[in-house]
């Protein structure tokens, strides 16, 4: 995906600074530092910096326990202990920036998530750039009948030509007024002497969220791993579920050890109510169990019965 010329320049000087340090550092993470990994048709995920690593979870942890205690003898069973039993501190010492070029519809989930440090492009100050987001057609369908947040079926036909039109031409006809009320193009040259222009902080209001933004966004592991948990989720959003995945990509290069912790006991892992639980131990001792005596309700039985991949009985 393409930087604009002032990233492009900030990544080349970026990469020519090589100075000796003696912080921890991570080879798998380095190789992709500062790259942009493409996401959506114009957005971007970029790593700008990091704190720490696996070893700086498994030093957190280990102050806790004070001299004279027993060390755990590994550092991957330290942490599969640590997830395991949702001991989340230590996850907290470690750190990444990460530069994001996303649609706003998608930053406005997105920041739903209050675990982060942010700093967001700005339209008062600087002129948005004419970058919008158009789905693919396998990504247009239409509302889901059973889900309020959800897709349905595809659109298809001449269906999904007008919606992929219309999104297109609200665009454009949307940048071309902002335009035409700042006075401005899109380098900031006056298109007219003869007028004022509207102030940027005003004009920005007629885009539609599916123009581009960017920000600075900078977490914790801790708070990274949840919002993967729930945004790299088969049931999120397709748009802001890309984010998410290329984010995962990151992680598994930044701590592998913690990742598949991550991936066994959170991502590939399950929560049983206390009901569920009994409902479990009731089907392993051989009982027959319904729906209706098992204390579910039936959107809870369905969950847990596919869960235990015994199919909605």
């Amino acid at each position: 995906m393409p930087l604009t010329p002032e990233q492009q320049a900030e990544v080349e000087r970026l990469r020519d600074e090589t100075q000796a340090t003696r912080r921890a550092t991570v080879p798998a993470l380095e190789e992709i530092l500062y790259q942009a990994l493409p996401v959506l048709d114009h957005g971007f995920v970029r790593i700008i910096d990091y704190m720490g690593d696996d070893a700086a979870v498994v030093q957190a942890a280990r102050v806790s326990y004070g001299r004279g205690t027993k060390r755990v003898q590994e550092d991957r069973g330290l942490i599969r202990y640590l997830l395991r039993h949702r001991h989340t501190t230590p996850f907290e010492m470690c750190e990444i920036k990460l530069h994001v070029k996303l649609p706003i519809f998608v930053a406005r989930q997105w920041i739903r998530h209050r675990t982060a440090n942010v700093n967001e492009y700005s339209g008062r100050y600087s002129i948005m750039d004419r970058e919008f987001y158009i789905p693919a057609p396998e990504h247009l369908a239409a509302q889901s009948r059973s889900n309020r947040q959800g897709r349905g079926n595809l659109l298809e036909g001449e269906e999904a030509a007008e919606v992929l039109e219309l999104l297109k031409r609200d665009a454009a006809q949307s940048y071309a007024d902002y335009q035409s009320m700042l006075n401005e193009t899109d380098s900031g040259e006056i298109i007219d002497p003869g007028r004022k222009g509207l102030a940027r902080e005003l004009a920005r209001m007629n885009l539609p969220v599916n123009f581009y933004t960017q920000w600075y966004w900078k977490t914790d592991l801790h708070n990274l791993l949840h919002f993967l948990s729930l945004r790299a989720d088969p049931h999120a959003q397709y748009e802001i579920r890309a984010y998410a995945e290329a984010m995962l990509e990151a992680a598994k290069r930044w701590v592998p050890l913690t990742f598949e912790a991550y991936e066994d006991y959170i991502a590939g892992g399950a929560q049983l109510s206390r009901q569920g639980l009994e409902v479990t131990r009731r089907l392993l001792a051989g009982e027959q169990v319904e729906q209706e005596d098992s204390g579910l309700s039936p959107r809870e039985w369905r969950e847990l019965m596919g869960l235990l991949g015994r199919g909605q009985s």
